[in-house]
């Protein structure tokens, strides 16, 4: 332990203990994780490019699938590097400073990505609802504010949790049982009274996911009402095919994120392996998933994609 000049104790470094439990088959888990990595990396760069030099897809919701992709780019990053260095090579030791800059991408991204699927809703409920105001209510103004009101709401309300952790005392115990620094298992270290930090991470958690998740239920009741009123047919199939990749990737997201989210706080019977592996599924599948479910359900996309494999670009 070393004392840092305004007199908070930290200690240099933790040691992240990967997936207890399983440590005679970390070395391979790690494989299907590494894939998994690649792939995330991969789809969501080839999306991002397709969009780029594509300038039939910039329109809102493209410009929102862009944003998603950065935000998973970033999410899965700022993890599996590490993760597969405690699990292939022991690499367990983490510098204090860094598990704090990986307790801040970690939440922040994940409110951002909380917020584009949200941004996405909006979009679908306004080309289904008002089809014909679709490009005047979501301009390209519009959709940058949005954006940008997203990314800063996960900035502004995430920052604080790095901030006073680090003006806080740790006990001399260092070992976080995980692959990585999330924001409550860092928060057990502390030798202090917590309840402060607790309730903000409740605030934060209930201020940005549970309103993303309320404007997205209300979004999908009215789509699913205007919807049932089309006759049967093409049009109905159409509309409900629209909204299918985003149902996908908003479960593949908020299943294992609130399952992690809840088990840290209330789940003490849940066997530790379980949330280790739900919390590592919850930073690399939706990032690996998401590519995957637009490419092939987005027609533009999936063209773009395959005259991309067929010939070469001019």
């Amino acid at each position: 332990m070393v004392t840092s000049r305004n007199d908070t104790s930290h200690p240099l470094f933790f040691i992240l203990l990967g997936i207890p439990g399983l440590e005679n088959y970390q070395f391979w888990i790690a494989f299907p994780f590494c894939v998994m990595y690649i792939v995330a990396l991969v789809g969501n760069v080839i999306i991002l490019h397709i969009i780029r030099i594509d300038h039939t897809l910039h329109e809102p919701m493209y410009l929102f699938l862009a944003l998603l992709a950065i935000t998973d780019l970033v999410l899965s990053s700022s993890t599996q590097p590490k993760m597969l260095a405690i699990l292939w090579f022991h690499d367990h030791k983490i510098e204090y400073h860094a598990c704090l800059i990986q307790v801040f991408f970690i939440h922040a991204f994940s409110s951002v990505e909380s917020g584009v699927l949200m941004a996405m809703a909006l979009d679908r409920y306004v080309a289904i609802c008002f089809p014909l105001r679709h490009s005047s209510i979501l301009t390209t103004s519009v959709v940058i504010k949005l954006g940008a009101a997203v990314m800063v709401r996960g900035l502004l309300w995430v920052s604080p949790f790095c901030f006073m952790i680090s003006r806080m005392p740790f006990c001399p115990n260092k070992v976080i049982p995980q692959s990585y620094c999330e924001h409550m298992a860092v928060l057990k270290l502390v030798c202090a009274d917590t309840r402060v930090n607790r309730g903000y991470g409740l605030f934060v958690a209930f201020s940005v996911v549970g309103f993303d998740i309320i404007v997205i239920s209300v979004s999908y009741v009215m789509i699913l009402r205007a919807v049932l009123r089309l006759p049967p047919g093409e049009a109905r199939l159409k509309a409900f095919g629209t909204c299918a990749s985003h149902v996908c990737v908003i479960l593949a997201f908020y299943i294992p994120a609130l399952f992690t989210f809840l088990t840290h706080r209330f789940g003490h019977h849940v066997p530790r392996v379980v949330h280790i592996m739900f919390a590592n599924v919850y930073l690399l599948v939706p990032p690996m998933l998401n590519p995957i479910i637009y490419g092939v359900r987005t027609k533009q996309i999936r063209d773009r994609v395959t005259r991309g494999v067929c010939r070469k670009d001019p």
